[in-house]
């Protein structure tokens, strides 16, 4: 009976281990062979991902709670911010229109896992886009009366570089909550040491 009971667990757990997906961006994807606009733009996204992986790795709901004032954001509340920007930043890798009002209240576990597959799937696309598709690519914004469209331009400078900074905060808030970011994390290799 003991051994049908430690096989059953044994059982149990692989099988919970196995149904955990893997989130994106422990380590940088692999630098393309070959330069072009798509490639540059995709291993810029890659780097944001990579950030937001490591600056979320292991929030704990006091993390969460966190600000440094009583007017700044939470962690969760910046965090919900990056979503609804990466949102719009693969809204236009999909060349579809971005209506505001998005939904992020999500358990951070999903919060999390949405924002780093967003950064991923925009990635893929970008990847694949040749520099011409750059010409055509618009931030659109669809409100009820119209759309505006902006060049390509504007995710860098606008979203992703917003991203970027408010990623920035997120590492800021988890030292000042008392969790510090791994020593092992190589932002520059784009990798974790053992």
């Amino acid at each position: 009976m003991k051994t049908i009971l430690t096989l059953f667990c044994f059982v149990l757990a692989f099988s919970l281990y196995a149904q955990q997906e893997t989130l994106p961006y422990s380590t940088i994807p692999a630098a393309s062979e070959k330069f072009t606009a798509g490639t540059m733009a995709a291993h810029v996204i890659d780097g944001l991902g990579f950030r937001y992986y490591w600056a979320t790795d292991g929030l704990r709901e006091s993390d969460l709670a966190f600000k440094p004032s009583v007017d700044a954001r939470t962690s969760q509340e910046t965090l919900e911010h990056i979503y609804e920007m990466s949102t719009l930043i693969l809204h236009v890798a999909q060349r579809k229109p971005y209506e505001a009002g998005l939904d992020v209240k999500l358990p951070f576990s999903e919060l999390r896992k949405r924002t780093l597959d967003n950064l991923k799937n925009t990635s893929d696309l970008l990847r694949k886009a040749s520099d011409s598709d750059f010409n055509t690519l618009k931030v659109m914004f669809k409100t009820k009366e119209k759309t505006y469209e902006y060049p390509f331009w504007h995710i860098i400078n606008g979203p992703v570089e917003d991203c970027i900074w408010h990623v920035g905060q997120v590492v800021s808030f988890r030292r000042s909550s008392g969790l510090p970011l791994s020593e092992k994390v190589d932002f520059f290799m784009g990798v974790r040491h053992k």
